[in-house]
């Protein structure tokens, strides 16, 4: 009796394999989790174009074709709003787009409600936050992005460097959508060069990029550009290959580098004028 069970069990386990490898990963070009400021900065209206802007570039004609363009075809992305530390809100779950019905299937989640707000900034935390989504993705890309936008330096949580160069050590990418724009609910905490803190401080890994956004009126393009320098492969139309041949950063070196710490101090400084005796 003991030596049968013994067989069954034998048998078993070479017919069922472990439950942490019974479904595989399945394979995209792209793993992109895209990471939107919504803090108290951005006023209402800005939230809204936010949104309508990465619905329009999402199903943009371009963005289309650099997906369509990749050895697999299809990339598999996710829509998440954050503030401070403990704010993360996932708007569009792990979902692929491989055609324009998946990208407007995306679109219909996005516009579904209408964007919430919160305290702080913390890129760190919606850094971390986005390198945990990877995790539980259930795909495998060729890439791992993080592609986040921000119109203040990091404010509350870890140091934002010292977060990017965790996930930059676990092969992820992060490309930057820097928003200088100064026209929310509080410029308080506005500092000027947002890009040169973006470049310094929070993008990272191979080919990492931002662009920065000056005016409320360039953020559609902004996004539609910056995701096909994304998603564009080398098999790739012309019309793609010219977006990467102007560079959408250029670093002055004669200048120091930027604060990582910058938001913090901004923060602490200010409470202290408004608490003092």
């Amino acid at each position: 009796m003991v030596r049968t069970l013994t067989v069954l069990l034998a048998v078993s386990a070479a017919i069922l394999p472990p439950a942490s490898v019974s479904r595989a990963d399945e394979p995209v070009d792209v793993e992109l989790v895209l990471a939107v400021d919504v803090s108290l900065s951005m006023s209402p209206e800005e939230l809204e174009i936010q949104r309508h802007g990465y619905a329009a570039a999402l199903t943009h004609d371009h963005v289309l074709q650099a997906i369509a363009d990749g050895a697999r075809g299809k990339i598999a992305v996710t829509y998440v709003e954050w503030a401070g530390t403990t704010w993360q809100r996932v708007i569009v779950p792990w979902t692929v787009i491989a055609n324009r019905a998946d990208a407007e299937r995306v679109v219909e989640r996005l516009s579904a409600q209408p964007p919430d707000s919160a305290r702080r900034t913390s890129i760190s935390g919606a850094l971390q936050f986005g390198s945990d989504l990877f995790a539980e993705s259930g795909f495998r890309g060729d890439k791992r992005v993080i592609d986040i936008s921000g119109d203040g330096p990091n404010n509350q949580g870890a140091p934002v460097d010292g977060v990017r160069d965790e996930l930059v050590g676990q092969g992820i990418i992060i490309n930057g959508l820097p928003l200088m724009t100064s026209s929310g609910f509080t410029d308080a905490y506005d500092v000027d060069h947002l890009d040169r803190y973006y470049s310094d401080c929070v993008i990272g890994g191979p080919g990492a990029f931002m662009i920065p956004v000056n005016d409320w009126t360039q953020f559609p393009e902004a996004i539609r550009r910056k995701l096909v320098l994304e998603l564009a492969g080398p098999a790739s139309p012309r019309w793609a290959a010219e977006e990467a041949e102007h560079p959408p950063v250029v670093l002055v070196d004669d200048k120091p580098p930027a604060d990582c710490q910058l938001g913090e101090k901004m923060w602490r400084n200010r409470n202290w004028l408004q608490n003092r005796p």
